[in-house]
Formats: structure tokens, C-alpha cells, sequence
């Protein structure tokens, strides 16, 4: 990740394409964070290239919503054969994807809607299970689309703005720093100028 992200930010002007590119990549379970890649595009939105910020949010929007498909119809297509793959029966734990098609037959769309705000690999297990479980593709796309928008807006929106005003937080920062410092000194200074007023004054009235 730290590779890619680097290689990303050297690259801005083209930054929506490479997370297009990246996010495609985690729909084959490519151990890439979603997460990640949506809020470096935000950062990226809002520091550096802030001409290509509809780009970038719909290189990410594009990218994790083409990827569910992807990861849909490997589930749809392969079946229970994927669990003769090595690497994908130590990738996805089978009872869980159970479990999670068990939540789609209960709870349905909102399934999809409150799981893609989980990360570490319960999303992909989420599309993986619609397939397996033949979901009609028309109605995961749909759910699917509604979902994607509503956590990839709350995200994207959340990470742009906090790193837009981020400068503008140090700012004030350093400046209220600068205020408690200075109210600090004076107020030492002012403690040693009573100390020292005090005695001078004891001295020469002993009698109080």
C-alpha cells in the first residue's frame, strides 16, 4: 500500500486512474484498502489537485462499484468449485460467507447497505455471497449502487473537507499555542512581580 500511494501521489494529474486501476484489482481480493484509496483521493482532492476532485471521487465510485461486480460473478460463476483453490479457502472462511448469505435472506438490502461500512474483507465477502447465493444480478446491482454511493460519499466528503481545512486548523492552532504561552509567561512574570512586591513591601511595614 505504501508503494502504491506513493506511486499515486508522483502521479496526481493521473491519480483517478490509477485508483480506478487499484480498486479493480482489490475485486480479485488484491489485498488493497478500499478505505485507503478513498480518502488519499480526498486528500489529494483537496491539497493538490483540487481541478480533478469529480475525477477522483468518480475514479474511486467507479472503481469499488465495478470491482463488486467483479467479485460477484466469480462468486456466481465458480461456485462451491472455489473452495478446490488453495489460496481462495485460506482468503475467505466458508462459514462466514454463510453466515453473511444467511443476513442477506433476513435483512436483505440492508445488508449491503450497513456491510459496506465494514472494512477488512467483509466487503468483498459480501459480494461474494450474493453470487454464491445467484442474487439476480439486476437487483445487486441496485442495492449494490445504493450502498456504494452512500458510504463512498460519507467517506470521500468526510476525509475532503478535513483535509481542506487542515492548514487552516494548524493555523489556528499555532496561533491559540501561541496566546496560551504568552498568557503563560505574563502570568509567571506577574507572580514573581507580586512575590517581590510583597516582601519589598513587608520590609519596610514590619508591623503588618
Amino acid at each position: 500500500m505504501d508503494s502504491i500511494i506513493q506511486f499515486i501521489f508522483e502521479h496526481a494529474t493521473y491519480a483517478h486512474w490509477i485508483v480506478f486501476s487499484a480498486l479493480m484489482l482489490a475485486g480479485i481480493n488484491v489485498p488493497i484498502s478500499e478505505d485507503l484509496m478513498i480518502i488519499f483521493s480526498a486528500v489529494l482532492a483537496a491539497t493538490v489537485v483540487p481541478e480533478n476532485t469529480a475525477k477522483l471521487f468518480a475514479g474511486v465510485f467507479l472503481g469499488c462499484y465495478i470491482s463488486d461486480w467483479v467479485c460477484y460473478w466469480i462468486g456466481r460463476k465458480f461456485g462451491p468449485r472455489l473452495w478446490n483453490i488453495p489460496w481462495f479457502a485460506k482468503t475467505f472462511d466458508r462459514k462466514k460467507l454463510d453466515l453473511i448469505q444467511n443476513y442477506y435472506a433476513k435483512y436483505g438490502f440492508r445488508t449491503l447497505l450497513f456491510g459496506r461500512f465494514i472494512p477488512f474483507g467483509v466487503r468483498n465477502g459480501l459480494f461474494l455471497a450474493a453470487g454464491l447465493g445467484k442474487m439476480p444480478f439486476g437487483k445487486f446491482l441496485l442495492s449494490d449502487g445504493i450502498a456504494c454511493i452512500c458510504s463512498n460519499t460519507t467517506l470521500f466528503t468526510l476525509a475532503y473537507y478535513g483535509s481542506r481545512n487542515y492548514l487552516a486548523l494548524i493555523e489556528t492552532l499555532k496561533t491559540f499555542n501561541l496566546f496560551l504561552f504568552s498568557a503563560f509567561v505574563v502570568s509567571i512574570i506577574g507572580l514573581i512581580w507580586y512575590k517581590k512586591w510583597k516582601k519589598s513591601r513587608a520590609r519596610k511595614n514590619p508591623s503588618e
